[in-house]
């Protein structure tokens, strides 16, 4: 079968078993890139000129961004943390700031807070988006007024693809005078309330990966999206080391080749070999979110009636990215090792990753900051149940019904 050749379903197919026999050297990861040849003719060519980084390709592919996120401003980094840490400098984040992000999310959402020499705390997820719960961030802003204590930020994650309700996180940012930080990585073609270009209409600053697993890649990288032009300058200015050459602020200028350092940056560049890679895999990223969703809803059909698995849920007002297919599988009530389930359907083939192992139970939360076991009881019971399956644009039908029938029969096995 065609691995481009994308198919309607009406009825997914099941069996109730796989062919081990035929599965000897065969493995499907939850995540791959997507190359063609086009996209290697566009790295050859940087490759081919006479800049390779620091040229033309950067600013290319920021406005390619800016035009298609409906953001006014765009700035490339080394990769999604980078763009992270930069957003918390460039929003002046101090020691002993409260920056607020959701436990199911990936280190690099709290660990920029701790990069800015902030304090970080958590808000438990919304049982049925996987997202922050606006509710629940009140209560606990609640709290902290109530010991004369106000939150800086709140980095919300639109986990797996699907928009936080960022209506409400809006009225909550504008009630108690707090930034609004999207981490975008996992949601690039997302639609919320029939807007692709939502982002950057809620939040401040909303930051990108191009990591090989995402939808689309520039092998490292990432970019931070803005309306405001202080947070593009300041980015901009500390991804290269903190230099400037513009005129306006040097103290003195000796020539062409002068710059000055006002304050210590990073090497936070992109390469523009990269650039040209992510300008071309933008243009296919309408394509990769359809094969995605068609992916989604084949699993969605597979596993819906089958009590023992809980299908992504998606809200009325959103269209969902898939970056990720997080597949519940209620470990607990069938009294199931998820341990031993991982290294069985790996003999069967399919290599499943967990997102997220919840970020304020690592050993640096727990020990820095007193977090423990029963603190955010939802993204817990999350952590236990969820998987992340194959979503990527080259699975085809045979693909996904060899994927879902090893699910299945795996857990049949383990009865």
């Amino acid at each position: 079968m065609n691995k481009n050749n994308f198919f309607k379903q009406t009825e997914t197919p099941k069996s109730k078993n796989i062919d081990k026999s035929q599965n000897s050297q065969l493995k499907y990861y939850y995540g791959r890139q997507c190359i063609s040849g086009d996209d290697i003719q566009a790295v050859t060519e940087v490759l081919k000129s006479d800049l390779i980084t620091q040229g033309p390709k950067a600013k290319e592919f920021e406005n390619e961004l800016s035009k298609f996120f409906g953001a006014k401003f765009a700035a490339t980094v080394a990769n999604g943390t980078a763009g992270l840490h930069l957003i918390g400098l460039a929003l002046g984040w101090k020691q002993d700031d409260i920056i607020i992000t959701s436990p199911i999310t990936f280190l690099a959402s709290a660990n920029c807070a701790i990069y800015a020499g902030a304090k970080v705390d958590f808000v438990d997820i919304d049982e049925k988006t996987y997202t922050i719960d606006p509710n629940k961030l009140e209560d606990k802003i609640k709290s902290y007024s109530s010991k004369n204590k106000k939150i800086k930020a709140v980095v919300a994650v639109d986990y797996a693809g699907h928009p936080c309700d960022w209506k409400s996180l809006n009225e909550l940012k504008n009630k108690y005078d707090f930034q609004l930080i999207n981490d975008f990585c996992h949601a690039l073609g997302a639609e919320y309330e029939n807007d692709i270009k939502y982002a950057v209409k809620y939040a401040d600053a909303v930051n990108l990966s191009f990591h090989p697993v995402k939808h689309i890649t520039t092998g490292e990288g990432g970019a931070v999206l803005t309306n405001n032009e202080l947070i593009d300058r300041k980015i901009k200015t500390l991804r290269t080391h903190g230099m400037t050459k513009d005129e306006s602020i040097l103290e003195k200028n000796d020539g062409p080749w002068y710059y000055e350092m006002h304050e210590v940056g990073f090497n936070y560049r992109i390469t523009d070999f990269q650039c040209a890679l992510g300008i071309s895999q933008l243009k296919k990223l309408n394509k990769f979110l359809e094969q995605r969703r068609t992916i989604a809803n084949f699993y969605n059909n597979y596993f819906k009636d089958d009590e023992r698995f809980i299908t992504p849920f998606v809200a009325s007002n959103v269209k969902h990215a898939y970056h990720l297919y997080p597949l519940q599988i209620k470990f607990d009530e069938l009294k199931i090792d998820k341990k031993e389930f991982y290294f069985r359907l790996k003999e069967n083939g399919v290599v499943f990753q967990v997102h997220y192992i919840p970020v304020h139970l690592q050993p640096f939360y727990k020990k820095n900051f007193g977090f423990k076991e029963g603190d955010f009881p939802i993204s817990e019971k999350f952590y236990q149940r969820e998987l992340s399956i194959p979503i990527y644009p080259s699975l085809n039908e045979e693909d996904l019904t060899f994927i879902s029938n090893a699910i299945v029969t795996t857990l049949n096995e383990m009865k």
